[in-house]
């Protein structure tokens, strides 16, 4: 999706550039926005009012490394902190549906299921150099996302009860998926680090 997706951000990004906004200003007004969208939800508890505030919000979030492209700030911290406010803006969210809704068995799965995605490749890492775009898995954070803000605007508009519990759960096995996925490839290319230090 990020080759359909990226000119998208890249032109929603140039007045941001323009403006003189860093990359990190633009990472940490996201993660602002994300709580005040959250902090909304637990006052207003409507469920497909929040899946639009998240989805607007998480376009602003995403413009960050459009911003750094364009004006040519990109840097290793930048990256790391970006990376960080990632996870943390997915526990605010975590956190505010599992206080609306009480599903926090399914939220504490799909959380847990996001993280360990998140750790397998970071784990990797550390062992031996890795691709940072190689990693084409089924449901990484922009699908987190998207599945996200649709599920929770399908639980605010349709009458069923079960559409939430039930797409939190499909969420947590997506993620879990996801996690052993990463794990499987990166089990994959340390074996052949160590074949190839017994050579």
């Amino acid at each position: 999706m990020k080759d359909v997706i990226d000119p998208m951000w890249e032109s929603l990004a140039r007045p941001l550039a323009r403006a003189g906004f860093t990359p990190n200003q633009v990472t940490a007004a996201g993660l602002v926005l994300i709580v005040i969208a959250s902090a909304a939800y637990l006052w207003h508890q409507s469920h497909w009012v929040y899946g639009l505030t998240l989805a607007c919000t998480f376009v602003f979030d995403a413009l960050d490394g459009a911003v750094a492209r364009q004006t040519g700030l990109s840097s290793k911290l930048g990256g790391y902190f970006d990376a960080m406010v990632d996870r943390y803006q997915e526990l605010v969210v975590a956190l505010s549906i599992g206080w609306v809704t009480g599903h926090w068995a399914l939220v504490l799965l799909g959380f847990s299921g996001a993280m360990i995605t998140s750790y397998a490749k970071a784990r990797t890492a550390i062992e031996t150099p890795v691709s940072n775009t190689a990693w084409p898995d089924a449901f990484e954070r922009l699908e987190r996302i998207i599945y996200t803000c649709v599920l929770m605007v399908l639980a605010g508009v349709l009458p069923w009860d079960w559409v939430l519990p039930w797409g939190l759960g499909l969420y947590a096995a997506l993620c879990h998926l996801t996690a052993l996925q990463r794990a499987r490839r990166a089990a994959a290319i340390l074996r052949e680090v160590d074949a190839g230090r017994g050579d």
